[in-house]
């Protein structure tokens, strides 16, 4: 995948977007209610080295179709320092901020995998997940477990979770994950319209997971 370039993210939209023949990978999630999503998720790019849409401590595979583009923070035109601190909270997230987002839609599904990043020293991968988690208003049921790679990439922990919006009063499931990279801890986080959108999109989630290196 070609560079898309860095964009700057409108304060209005920012609360909005925290509230959306290659390699291939076998989903292994199982969802709340029991399923496990079996479907293939095919590569489409590379993301997180150097002159990629998003440069992360990490690199990973994104499904086809899936679009990467670079999240900026509120320097990128925001001049008041209220309205800076306001913009930079809303895209913080317990001890990482949002740095990147892969967007579903031209694949066919509403939602997003977005990469959260932080300083180094932020806690190993566990209490960063737990405290990106307790950042989010209204989830539940969080399940947290480990993974290893066998082939050199990072340990790291992944919860799957349900998430309820008081506003909208409807539940829907949500999955993250996180590791620590040398310049500090990252999260990738799954988020969609709804639940089955959710479970649609694992595969990718889990292509991520399972090709996700240090940079």
């Amino acid at each position: 995948m070609g560079s898309l370039g860095r964009r700057a993210v409108p304060l209005a939209l920012l609360a909005g977007m925290l509230t959306g023949c290659g390699v291939s990978a076998r989903a292994t999630g199982v969802t709340e209610s029991g399923h496990a999503s079996g479907a293939a998720a095919r590569r489409g790019g590379t993301v997180g080295a150097a002159g990629s849409a998003c440069a992360l401590p990490v690199t990973f595979d994104i499904a086809r179709g899936w679009r990467a583009a670079a999240v900026e923070g509120p320097a990128a035109g925001v001049s008041d320092g209220t309205d800076a601190d306001l913009a930079e909270s809303l895209l913080r997230q317990g001890p990482v901020t949002l740095v990147c987002e892969i967007d579903a839609k031209p694949a066919g599904s509403i939602g997003f995998l977005r990469v959260s990043t932080g300083k180094p020293g932020s806690g190993d991968a566990g209490a960063v997940l737990r405290a990106f988690v307790a950042a989010e208003d209204g989830t539940s049921g969080a399940r947290y477990r480990p993974f290893t790679f066998t082939s050199g990439g990072p340990a790291g922990v992944r919860v799957d979770y349900v998430h309820t919006s008081e506003l909208l009063g409807e539940s829907k499931r949500e999955s993250a994950l996180a590791v620590v990279t040398p310049r500090g801890p990252v999260v990738l986080h799954l988020g969609g319209l709804d639940s089955a959108e959710h479970d649609a999109m694992l595969p990718a989630f889990e292509l991520a997971r399972q090709t996700l290196r240090t940079a």
